[in-house]
């Protein structure tokens, strides 16, 4: 039987708007197993990213079933939906999110220092020189280029292990240069680390680089 690590059933997801609520998802099901790597594609708009934060817990579904790693995320609270991704999901946002007050060398501790990990200094050093950056430990992310800040967000999201790695339009802020290297550092990172890659793009090389594309269009499944 195929090991599925993130399934949706009737997964729907209604906000507020200013004129009323706005369904943003409409009963999306889709199951996706173990070390695969999947490219959400679709016209903007068309609710890739609020796919990719449903499977994340970042937003919650006004419908259906989310199910990570076999753990209802539907059903679980803020606390414990954070603990959850902690443990189990790594997330690298477009515009990188990294803690501005911190090196890169901490931002990339700061998951392992999280989760308690004795050795997390150690570890996210190894984890800035995997990713070309051991040079930069010391520099903050106002002292570093798009591309290298995308680097300490691929590296911060790797350090834990974690079985799931989302990334929502990873090479959206670069250049076509630092966007072809972050593409080939992710697919390498997720080949080493054996984690079930889901990524938001509409970048074509990069969509091609994913085992399978689930296109969207108005919220659906197309």
């Amino acid at each position: 039987m195929t090991d599925i690590v993130l399934s949706l059933s009737d997964a729907r997801l209604t906000l507020a708007g200013n004129a009323g609520p706005v369904e943003i998802l409409h009963s999306i099901t889709l199951d996706i197993a173990r070390g695969e790597s999947v490219g959400l594609v679709g016209p903007s708009g068309s609710g890739k990213s609020s796919l990719l934060m449903l499977m994340g817990g970042l937003e919650r579904a006004s419908g259906g079933k989310v199910m990570a790693l076999g753990r209802d995320l539907t059903a679980m609270g803020e606390d414990d939906l954070a603990r959850f991704r902690r443990g189990n999901m790594g997330i690298v946002f477009q515009s990188f999110h990294l803690v501005p007050t911190m090196t890169a060398l901490e931002n990339v501790a700061l998951p392992l220092q999280i989760a308690g990990v004795k050795d997390a200094i150690p570890r996210a050093e190894a984890e800035l020189a995997r990713v070309g950056l051991g040079h930069r430990r010391g520099h903050y992310p106002s002292e570093m280029s798009g591309g290298e800040q995308q680097r300490v967000a691929l590296a911060r999201a790797v350090a834990p292990r974690p079985a799931i790695l989302l990334a929502d339009e990873p090479t959206g802020n670069l250049d076509a240069a630092n966007g072809a290297a972050i593409i080939e550092l992710l697919f390498n990172l997720q080949a080493e680390t054996g984690a079930t890659l889901v990524l938001v793009t509409h970048a074509p090389d990069l969509a091609a680089r994913c085992a399978r594309l689930v296109r969207l269009a108005d919220g659906r499944l197309a």
